[in-house]
């Protein structure tokens, strides 16, 4: 039988996911199927209730706007997702028999963003206890407080349009004890340039005008931004932040070593992948290899 994965999230036809996992799966000689789906948050739980029962699917992959709404939607959640309220990994585990029949799956969520913004921000060398500021207030924002408090960053900024509205931000900083402050967006350009570890969390071209603002200030740059958007590539922000001298990590480095995390998770693979795996993953979406 064709087991099967997928990505959720909308728009999606963007998406490197496929790339990265089917890169992986084939490696690993397994026969999984991976897809994107172009699915809405008032279409998640009547998608979800059609797969429950198909003993054929693996995981899912949780991309925006869903994260949130997926954290209502599993049977359970385990690790910092559970702390975060905010889930971009979906396991199928096999349920119990019941009476001599086969149950529908039960889905459990995790969070592999936390760990992938952490390795791809270890990966560029960042120091300890960096001063820090997050671009955005959504379910990435939320894995990026985790990732900053575990990188030992003492507090952080979070930059959003409405500070109305950076609920999950401030969550997640309540629930890994991370003081947050949470300002407007157009403040934001002398204030991060000087900080250690920038995360944007905004969609693609979303920080354009921050981008603009940074590159007529002349201010230099001398720490890291990852920008977790990686489509066009380089974004106005990702350009003028290295204009100014600062490290750039894009978000496909993000994306590389959260999917790992995944592919581990729906293979119920023991221990780390073997480091082939990862190569080809790399090489399916041209980025350097690197070692994990």
């Amino acid at each position: 039988m064709m087991l099967r994965a997928a990505v959720l999230g909308h728009p999606i036809s963007h998406s490197k996911s496929p790339a990265l996992h089917r890169a992986a799966y084939a490696r690993l000689g397994l026969d999984i199927a991976y897809d994107a789906v172009d699915l809405t948050v008032p279409e998640l739980p009547e998608f979800l209730a059609a797969v429950r029962a198909d003993g054929s699917w693996r995981g899912l992959s949780v991309t925006m706007p869903l994260k949130a709404a997926m954290a209502a939607e599993v049977d359970s959640v385990r690790g910092v997702a559970r702390q975060l309220g905010v889930v971009n990994t979906v396991v199928f585990e096999a349920a119990e028999l019941t009476a001599g029949q086969a149950g529908a799956a039960r889905l459990v969520g995790y969070n592999t963003d936390v760990a992938g913004i952490v390795n791809a921000i270890r990966y560029a060398g960042v120091g300890p206890r960096p001063s820090a500021a997050i671009l955005g207030g959504g379910g990435t924002a939320a894995a990026a407080v985790a990732a900053l408090q575990e990188l030992g960053a003492p507090e952080a900024a979070v930059y959003v349009r409405d500070v109305s509205r950076a609920a999950e931000a401030r969550a997640a900083a309540t629930a890994v004890g991370l003081p947050l402050r949470v300002l407007e967006l157009s403040a934001a350009a002398p204030a991060i340039a000087s900080a250690d570890v920038v995360v944007s969390t905004l969609p693609p071209r979303a920080a354009d005008g921050l981008a603009g603002q940074l590159a007529a200030s002349g201010r230099s740059t001398a720490g890291v931004l990852l920008d977790a958007a990686y489509d066009p590539w380089p974004s106005d922000i990702a350009a003028a932040w290295a204009a100014g001298g600062g490290t750039v990590v894009p978000g496909l480095e993000m994306l590389l070593y959260q999917a790992v995390e995944q592919v581990r998770l729906f293979t119920g693979h023991d221990g780390p992948l073997p480091a082939e795996v990862i190569d080809v993953m790399c090489d399916a979406v041209g980025a350097p290899r690197r070692v994990f």
